[in-house]
């Protein structure tokens, strides 16, 4: 229903945010990493929104990036994880970290996330190993390197600048990738420049 809300910021709590926007003030549940990226009040502010409707209550998540709106409605999928604990995830490690520690099943660290036991956190990566191809964002094969290599790091770093610059995950590994295509050896800044300019 809101794919995203733009406004001022008038208050930042601990859990959520208000923006304020054409005379109503939105209060928007965010992640705890959230907190520090986002402008101080008075400052306009724009966050991508999950509207959830429950039986007994309707409340909007917000997110700084499309990237971690999309993987808190990919988190609701899974069984036993409510709106509560995806964005509790989501608020103590970064989307990277998140990704990779489904991909290496790394319990643990799933584990430190208040909320989450050892069988929530095997169901997880059992529902949700699918789909991380289309939420890390990058295929090492369609930019022509190896898996594991500096490269793949620097191209998954790049998308995930452009990502917290406010472009989509699709618009970000297009620009990144051709890019790619034409600069071998390049560092992030330089290729997060480039890509920039070709957006």
């Amino acid at each position: 229903m809101y794919a995203y809300i733009k406004g001022t910021v008038t208050h930042i709590s601990s859990v959520y945010a208000v923006l304020e926007t054409g005379g109503v003030g939105y209060q928007i549940y965010i992640p705890a990493n959230a907190i520090s990226r986002l402008p101080p009040k008075g400052s306009e502010a724009l966050l991508y929104t999950s509207f959830i409707v429950r039986e007994q209550s309707q409340q909007l998540f917000g997110f700084v990036t499309e990237g971690e709106k999309e993987l808190f409605e990919v988190l609701l999928n899974v069984s036993g994880i409510g709106p509560k604990t995806a964005i509790s995830l989501i608020g103590h490690m970064n989307y990277h970290e998140f990704v990779d520690a489904v991909k290496n099943e790394d319990i643990k660290k799933i584990c430190r996330v208040p909320g989450i036991g050892k069988k929530t956190a095997e169901r997880l990566f059992l529902e949700i190993r699918d789909k991380l191809p289309s939420l890390y964002g990058i295929d090492p094969s369609h930019f022509q390197i190896k898996k594991g290599s500096p490269d793949e790091i620097i191209i998954q770093d790049a998308i995930s600048g452009l990502i917290n610059l406010g472009y989509n995950q699709s618009m970000a590994s297009k620009a990144v990738q051709k890019v790619m295509e034409t600069h071998q050896g390049i560092g992030l800044a330089e290729l997060i420049t480039l890509s920039l300019k070709g957006i």
